[in-house]
């Protein structure tokens, strides 16, 4: 009697937790909104005309300066169903790096000029579309991967060299007027000032010296257009990072580069590793990139954290 009792029960709380994942309604989103964001479009109409006759409830927090988004971000965890940034790759950073190891749902509304990790996980680059989607419960929830660099979370990667450049270098009117060209031109101009940089890379353990002038730790392998990765097999849900290091940049080696991102092959001046931590250390300190925020070091110990972050995804681009 015992038994049927406790078999009873389980199957009783089974079949509670199967119905609440798969009927939970979603009541409250929270949006975090960059008003400085690369897109111009009326984004609280959009908004409001998506959810209007929707029974979820939504309100919003408007950035004014760096580190509003974060903050933001870590006051709604747990008080809300769902966190959704809209705006660029420097906006969402800074709401994931408030979110790592939370359990709050993140939806990325891109917004920005390149909009990475919102193309790297698939959402509609329309903000309609993105909002729709949400409205419609077309979307499931994953985890991914983030990373620490000397403590720091990002969720995108950690540039050297030329790549470090290339972002720093490329200003707001740039970008508004250009648009994702804008990082081709100030990669153009930054490629004629690129001097190689001798690293010390200590890769899981195993220490290199390696000389290049371009350096990235990654976490997402997306290079701001859809479909298209650095390299192919880079995840930001295999909880691993990829190390990849550029030789030089004479035009042979640009052109090997850029077959490679368009046939998602191999290549013999890209040296790639991938790795759970590496230390990197310099003669002296180097500018480098974490997501979009400049540091300055000559010792920078990277680690992955597996599976940091819950993220809204498409039904299709789950199942895909």
């Amino acid at each position: 009697m015992f038994f049927l009792y406790a078999y009873y029960i389980y199957w009783h709380v089974f079949l509670v937790m199967v119905c609440t994942y798969f009927f939970m309604q979603l009541n409250h989103i929270h949006f975090i909104l960059n008003p400085a964001s690369g897109q111009d479009e009326p984004i609280l109409s959009y908004i409001n005309d998506v959810f209007k006759d929707s029974n979820i409830k939504w309100d919003v927090s408007v950035t004014k300066a760096s580190g509003d988004a974060q903050k933001f971000a870590h006051e709604q965890i747990g008080k809300t169903d769902m966190i959704a940034v809209y705006g660029g790759d420097g906006s969402v950073s800074e709401v994931s790096a408030a979110m790592i190891n939370s359990q709050t749902p993140l939806a990325i509304i891109a917004g920005g000029t390149a909009n990475v990790m919102a193309k790297e996980l698939g959402m509609p680059i329309d903000t309609l579309e993105a909002l729709k989607l949400l409205r419609d419960g077309n979307f499931s929830v994953k985890t991914i991967d983030m990373g620490l660099a000397n403590e720091v979370p990002f969720i995108l990667r950690v540039n050297f060299g030329i790549l470090a450049d290339m972002v720093s270098n490329t200003d707001r009117e740039l970008k508004n007027s250009l648009g994702q060209l804008a990082y081709g031109v100030s990669t153009i101009q930054t490629i004629n000032k690129a001097e190689a940089i001798i690293y010390k890379l200590i890769i899981d353990g195993v220490e290199f010296h390696e000389k290049g002038v371009a350096l990235t730790v990654t976490n997402s392998g997306n290079i701001g257009v859809k479909d298209f990765s650095i390299l192919p097999d880079i995840s930001v849900s295999d909880g691993f990072l990829d190390v990849i290091l550029l030789n030089n940049v004479d035009l042979l080696s640009l052109m090997k580069v850029a077959g490679t991102t368009l046939f998602q092959t191999g290549s013999d001046v890209l040296k790639h590793w991938k790795c759970k931590e590496i230390t990197i250390s310099t003669e002296k300190p180097v500018s480098w990139i974490c997501d979009d925020c400049e540091q300055n070091h000559n010792i920078i110990h990277i680690k992955t954290v597996p599976s940091a972050l819950h993220v809204v995804v498409p039904d299709h681009f789950l199942n895909s």
